[in-house]
């Protein structure tokens, strides 16, 4: 575990990324100055119909916060795919993440994929390896299971918390 944060502080943030066929979550508190992970995954929704897909990432979700209670959530943003009907799927996918956290009221922050690897590794062209390397060095592992997926969602949370310390401290200048 990282300390960043000032002592006796404590927040959980659910980090989302949204694909129709897999979308990858991760939990991380932070609590008084240390990061932790909490719980990670992945939803798969290969097989169903599309709007079949779409409640399975809403309901898989919902599952999620009910179980672990984040209080706020980070979701990757969509970015414009060469294919026009992927960059539709995609966006839907991202509403019905979005609409799991609104139903729990979860203050939810959008980020830009770039942003979130620049926040973490320093350049936004960084390759998934990288980012996988730099959660898990953050999170104090030697690496993160699961696919690439969840190392992404927990680059999320770990940049809504970085960020999130920030604007904090923009506010008390």
């Amino acid at each position: 575990m990282t300390s960043f944060s000032s002592p006796g502080a404590s927040i959980s943030v659910l980090g989302i990324d949204p694909g129709s066929n897999v979308t990858g979550w991760g939990i991380v508190r932070e609590s008084s100055g240390r990061l932790e992970l909490v719980a990670n995954g992945v939803l798969r929704v290969r097989g169903a119909s599309f709007s079949e897909r779409l409640s399975c990432i809403y309901h898989g979700l919902h599952d999620i916060i009910e179980e672990y209670h984040p209080e706020e959530a980070g979701v990757e943003q969509v970015f414009a795919a060469k294919n026009i009907m992927s960059t539709i799927k995609l966006a839907q996918a991202r509403g019905a993440a979005v609409a799991a956290c609104a139903s729990f009221r979860l203050a939810v922050q959008d980020y830009e994929p770039t942003l979130v690897k620049k926040t973490l590794v320093g350049t936004g062209r960084a390759e998934k390896k990288q980012v996988a390397f730099m959660v898990a060095r953050l999170l104090g592992r030697a690496h993160i299971d699961g696919p690439l997926d969840t190392t992404d969602a927990l680059a999320i949370a770990l940049c809504h918390l970085t960020l999130r310390r920030f604007r904090r401290l923009e506010a008390l200048a």
